[in-house]
């Protein structure tokens, strides 16, 4: 009776222990829905993980299809999420995660001890078979701990997913803006060397003096090394951006467009956005998970402070004098000399870092929110004075000396000096439209990769100062407001003359249109 009571215990250990192990398994999408849902609603795109072939194909078909056409913002973004390799290296942090997680919950291994001895007149044969009891009353703890583990590897994946959004559009917004600059400087070189032959034959016919010759060269002469300077910062510009797209091969033989799109119409500006930037922010979410799941450590090593070894074991040992010898066995730490002090002192250690690790992390995003805020509103009213002042005056001066030009009541040599006064002026529009765009992607990246939703915007009346405190608990929608997207407007930018002798051919357009 007894025998048959210690066997259907053990058939039943054996059935819970093989139930247990059954639950711990892998799921069909390996966290990774997690990751692709961010993508699709904060950036409105497709985040795919390749693991096989066909993955590989469908990814070349969608970039061969996005670089069939002049390269887009939002097309840039698409091709980073589609082919930087880095972040497909950041995607296998989820395997490995969910590994960590699968094998917390299965049961440990059991163990066999077998032996024989012998004496002089007989012989004996003993069998164990135990199993760590602490590791199964620990199990649905360790359990716990790394599944919120597993949800903090998905938040931080889904957030370096989202930096490498911002990286792609700021290298893109480099790479055009980059391009745009050495467009230009191709044309004051053009306009320079002109003026310089110009100046060349009326210097050997002796009609200019020694001293405006020299200008002219010198003038010449640094608008080539200009121009030097600007394509190399336009190729450095460009490998930058096909790096972060994870292009290679003919792929890089993508085209560019000739401007970045014109500024919105309306000053943007919003509310509350540090309250946004705290319930958004994906970093600061990993960390109240990362907090949770040391809080939980904490606990289990409380728990075991005192005990971490406590094994069961069932018995059958033979002799050959006495027969059959059947029992079991427990095997327990005795806390003697260590009794798990010092590892509870430092679980709290760790815990009370990773509590003030959350708190730097909410307050570093509160400051960075306000910084990248202020640069936003101050680069999109440098780029509209650039817009709507200093350009608007270059293309009158411009106009009014080109009458007067043809008028004959200037010489052509005032007319290229005038061109080297708008230079200034193109190249600071330039770069103040670049800054605008730089300065979306850094508010974006600080409020978690997305824009508040239009619910949140002010009336482009509203002074900037009122929107300086951002404690506002409006509580953000789920669709965020896109980056505008207006087509880009003919730009009024003067361009030097291309021909000294008459300018009533030369361009009004520095970017080429």
């Amino acid at each position: 009776m007894t025998r048959y009571l210690m066997h259907q215990r053990l058939t039943g250990m054996a059935i819970a222990a093989l139930f247990l192990t059954g639950c711990s398994t892998f799921s069909k999408d390996g966290g990774f829905d997690s990751v692709s849902s961010v993508a699709a609603e904060r950036l409105h795109k497709d985040a795919v993980y390749v693991k096989t072939d066909d993955d590989r194909d469908a990814v070349l078909r969608r970039t061969q299809e996005l670089l069939a056409a002049p390269l887009g913002m939002d097309d840039a973004v698409q091709l980073a999420l589609l082919n930087n390799r880095g972040l497909q290296a950041a995607y296998a942090e989820l395997g490995m995660s969910e590994a960590d997680l699968v094998q917390a919950g299965r049961l440990p291994n059991p163990g066999f001890t077998f032996s024989r001895t012998h004496w002089s007149d007989g012989f004996g044969i003993g069998r164990t078979l135990s199993m760590s009891v602490l590791g199964v009353l620990t199990l649905p703890a360790a359990t716990r701990i790394e599944s919120r583990r597993f949800e903090e590897t998905k938040l931080e994946t889904a957030n370096a997913m989202l930096a490498v959004a911002a990286d792609a559009r700021r290298a893109y917004v480099n790479a055009v803006a980059a391009e745009q600059a050495a467009h230009y400087a191709a044309q004051v070189k053009d306009t320079a060397q002109a003026g310089a032959e110009l100046a060349l034959r009326m210097r050997q016919a002796g009609n200019f003096s020694k001293l405006d010759y020299a200008r002219e060269q010198a003038f010449y002469a640094e608008a080539a090394a200009r121009l030097a300077k600007a394509r190399q910062q336009a190729l450095a510009a460009r490998e930058k951006l096909t790096r972060t797209l994870g292009l290679w091969g003919s792929a890089t033989q993508y085209t560019l467009p000739e401007r970045l799109p014109d500024l919105p119409k309306d000053r943007p500006q919003f509310a509350g956005l540090e309250s946004f930037a705290i319930k958004n922010r994906l970093d600061i979410q990993a960390a109240q998970l990362r907090t949770q799941s040391v809080a939980a450590s904490l606990g289990l090593s409380r728990a075991t402070r005192f005990v971490n070894v406590l094994d069961a074991g069932y018995l059958n040992n033979f002799e050959s004098d006495k027969g059959h010898e059947r029992g079991y066995e427990i095997s327990v730490e005795i806390p003697l000399f260590d009794w798990g002090g010092a590892k509870v002192a430092r679980a709290e250690a760790i815990y009370r870092q990773s509590v003030n690790r959350l708190a730097q992390t909410a307050i570093d995003a509160r400051s960075e929110v306000r910084e990248s805020y202020a640069a936003y509103l101050m680069s999109y009213d440098v780029a509209k004075h650039y817009r709507d002042e200093v350009v608007p005056l270059a293309k009158s001066i411009s106009d009014d000396m080109l009458l007067r030009y043809n008028g004959m009541l200037a010489s052509v040599f005032e007319l290229l000096a005038d061109s080297r006064d708008q230079i200034a002026a193109v190249n600071g529009y330039i770069d103040a439209l670049k800054d605008y765009w730089l300065a979306q992607t850094d508010l974006e990246q600080s409020l978690g990769g997305r824009l508040p939703p239009l619910a949140m915007s002010l009336p482009a009346d509203v002074p900037a100062s009122s929107t300086k405190s951002a404690t506002s608990t409006t509580s953000p929608s789920a669709d965020p407001a896109s980056p505008p997207a207006r087509e880009p407007q003919d730009s009024a930018v003067p361009a030097p003359p291309s021909q000294p002798t008459h300018a009533h051919g030369a361009s009004s357009n520095p970017e080429g249109e």
